[in-house]
């Protein structure tokens, strides 16, 4: 399936063909909330954007005529709190994917605040948004010669013990490091002494959270994840969910209409809603392991200066670095490069 297409005027005065998704995603690529929240809100005023595919190095148009969604994806949503009451004025439905490591003390997030202030930072956005609109992310899970699997766990439970009442999901990832080439030439650049996951020390972070998660009570999912950890009640995660899309938003007939949901109201012998769906909408474009269904990604590689060690979305944080000092020095472009 292909986003429909409408011919838009750009601010030179020509008209150009554009993508007119229903879901976007804000951005996989990198973080926008945190960095381009003023050009995102400049570019959803004008109503297009444009966007730069990486493969190929084309540009194509997205209109926002027809989207009812935004997913955002941040590791620092405060710059956008400023931006909450538009959001809310002028954006059909929006949740947020909050990713909240904790990396302080070995500095593999070196641009990021630190993990108190981003706690407290997701409280207040779950005030403000409901916590089934903030979903915590711990992603990813890196193993070291100094974090081995019980620490990781008394990292996360410190996290996850101040946001149990202001989320109801957690989704990981175990780091695929051999995987991505990216993201070892970084961590070996970086010299960081990383050690990889097996299924043993996979299943031994499994059953760990399991057990703390006793107390917390939350849905606990995992992202583009192959191994099968369902015995501990971890599931294989949806970001972009059309499940948790209908919960939210399904008095919006156009996004369930795009979504092949169909709602039926219980009868007064029923306890809960008759929910349809005739649509298959996963991603093609995602990995194999990857649940998302389809959405429109905004962002750019190579743009993401929070200076992880890890990343997978940067050749280099020197490359990152130059392109947002690109971006502050031109606010006037279509796109963020």
């Amino acid at each position: 399936m292909q986003w429909k297409k409408n011919r838009i005027l750009i601010e030179d005065g020509s008209t150009v063909e554009a993508q007119a998704p229903v879901i976007i995603s804000a951005s996989r690529a990198t973080d926008i909330p945190t960095f381009y929240g003023d050009w995102f809100i400049n570019r959803w005023e004008a109503g297009y954007l444009k966007w730069t595919n990486p493969f190929n190095g084309k540009p194509l148009y997205v209109s926002f005529a027809n989207t009812r969604l935004v997913v955002f994806w941040t590791k620092n949503p405060r710059p956008m709190f400023k931006y909450l009451d538009y959001l809310d004025e002028n954006i059909p439905n929006y949740y947020f994917q909050y990713s909240l490591n904790d990396y302080d003390k070995e500095g593999y997030e070196a641009k990021v605040p630190s993990v108190e202030n981003r706690i407290k930072t997701f409280q207040e956005l779950s005030n403000r948004l409901g916590k089934k609109r903030v979903v915590w992310r711990y992603d990813p899970l890196i193993l070291t010669d100094t974090i081995d699997v019980d620490e990781l766990l008394r990292r996360v439970k410190n996290i996850g013990d101040q946001l149990k009442d202001y989320t109801e999901k957690l989704v990981f990832s175990f780091a695929d490091i051999a995987t991505y080439r990216k993201v070892q030439n970084n961590l070996n650049k970086e010299q960081v002494p990383y050690v990889e996951f097996t299924p043993e020390t996979m299943e031994a972070f499994a059953k760990g959270i399991s057990e703390i998660n006793k107390e917390w009570g939350l849905e606990i999912g995992t992202c583009s994840e192959k191994i099968d950890l369902d015995k501990y009640g971890i599931v294989h995660n949806k970001c972009i969910d059309d499940d948790l899309m209908i919960e939210l938003f399904s008095e919006d007939k156009e996004l369930m209409d795009f979504l092949g949901v169909e709602i039926e109201e219980p009868s007064l012998f029923e306890a809960e809603r008759k929910i349809t769906k005739k649509r298959n909408l996963k991603d093609k474009g995602q990995r194999e392991d990857c649940g998302c269904v389809m959405s429109k990604d905004i962002g750019q590689y190579n743009t993401c200066p929070h200076e992880c060690n890890y990343c997978y979305a940067n050749t280099s944080k020197e490359l990152a670095k130059k392109n947002y000092q690109r971006h502050l020095d031109d606010k006037s472009g279509e796109g963020i490069l």
